[in-house]
């Protein structure tokens, strides 16, 4: 089995910031890259950030400048640094990757069970 578990959510002044962290867990071989999504209530899950192996990272438009994505290989483990934060940064935040868990499986898709992240005055 394997387990994505968020942590790090809660709730914010506009301007504030939150660190969202997610690990990985049980039978892991290697991990592929690493993201974060966000769904908003009424509105499609969305890519908020990605990190690749190799620590390329990519963004969404709306968060580029104020969140920052990182990973701890040796801990399976990714982060998002969120600065700035703006009422329309609320949402529920899911850590997702591809881990592949042993070295004869492909890579499959995983998904945490999300963070709520709110700002608000």
């Amino acid at each position: 089995q394997v387990q994505l578990v968020e942590s790090g959510g809660g709730l914010v002044q506009p301007g504030g910031s939150l660190r969202l962290s997610c690990a990985a867990s049980g039978s892991i071989f290697r991990i592929n890259a690493m993201a974060w999504h966000r769904q908003a209530p009424g509105k499609q899950r969305e890519l908020v950030a990605l990190i690749t192996v190799g620590g390329v990272t990519n963004y969404a438009d709306s968060v580029k400048g104020r969140f920052t994505i990182s990973r701890d290989g040796a801990e399976n483990t990714v982060y998002l640094q969120m600065n700035s934060l703006k009422p329309e940064d609320t949402a529920v935040y899911y850590c997702n990757a591809g881990i592949q868990r042993n070295i004869a499986a492909g890579y499959s898709n995983y998904w945490g069970q999300g963070t709520q992240v709110t700002v608000s005055s």
